[in-house]
């Protein structure tokens, strides 16, 4: 099984799009991953969670860009500098994870 984790913010302009783009991207593969959504609320939660800004994406506990854990965690939005990950570019990723612990 795979993990899939999106963690975000309310009002975070970024979160629905990528959101969506994480739906998407997992239509099909649901026997095979466990997804999750984290709304981190204040900075204990970002400390928590090791939150990498709005939105994040993890899979199998790894960041989608690989950016490390912040040692400051805080509410924050996150710029993707390609933008926006597609549907396809997620679930490219998931599939690889599968391919990997299979």
């Amino acid at each position: 099984m795979i993990r899939i984790e999106f963690q975000h913010f309310e009002g975070c302009p970024n979160s629905p799009q990528m959101l969506d783009n994480v739906k998407r991207a997992i239509i099909g593969l649901e026997n095979q991953i466990i997804f999750n959504v984290i709304l981190v609320e204040k900075d204990e939660d970002a400390k928590e969670y090791h939150f990498r800004g709005s939105p994040t994406l993890l899979i199998n506990n790894e960041d989608y860009e690989g950016l490390l854990a912040p040692e400051e965690p805080k509410l924050a939005c996150r710029i993707y500098p390609m933008g926006l990950p597609s549907p396809k570019d997620i679930r490219d990723k998931i599939l690889k994870h599968l391919a990997i612990d299979e």
